[in-house]
């Protein structure tokens, strides 16, 4: 059962006054299963934050989760998305490795744009757009009927 955000912060607030008091791990779960119900956390995720609260002063103890450094998800940009697709209409064959490393972007980012954005696909160790014309279509007639008569 998912647990909203709130709710979590609430009884890890609990957790951490009922630690301040000096209650045990067992006791503070206890109690608090009478309140939460079903929705009360784990016996063991009532440990875990006693181990990171031991120790500490209540009063400077951050319950929310603190920001995290990592690359921003800034890939799906439409100047990314413009970019990889006029490469690869200048260049059928160009590798998904060659366009990350050009634009400046992951490869599994490359991928992810080229298989849902322009709407791609390989065919022949080419990209080839998956709507074709009607010239296209007709081409294709041509080159099959030729090799029939052949």
């Amino acid at each position: 059962m998912a647990m909203s955000n709130d709710l979590l912060i609430k009884q890890h607030s609990v957790i951490e006054f009922s630690a301040a008091e000096g209650c045990s791990a067992a006791n503070i779960h206890a109690r608090m299963k009478t309140v939460y119900g079903a929705m009360c956390i784990l016996d063991r995720a009532v440990r875990k934050c006693m181990r990171i609260f031991k120790g500490e002063d209540p009063r400077e103890t951050i319950l929310h989760d603190r920001k995290r450094s990592g690359r921003p998800l800034s890939t799906s940009v439409t100047a990314h998305r413009e970019e990889v697709d006029c490469m690869i209409r200048v260049n059928r064959r160009v590798k998904q490795k060659e366009i990350a490393d050009e634009v400046g972007i992951s490869k599994e980012r490359v991928h992810h744009i080229v298989t849902t954005v322009p709407g791609y696909r390989k065919v022949s160790a080419r990209g080839v757009p998956r709507q074709l014309t009607v010239a296209m279509k007709a081409q294709r007639k041509d080159m099959c009927t030729q090799l029939l008569e052949r």
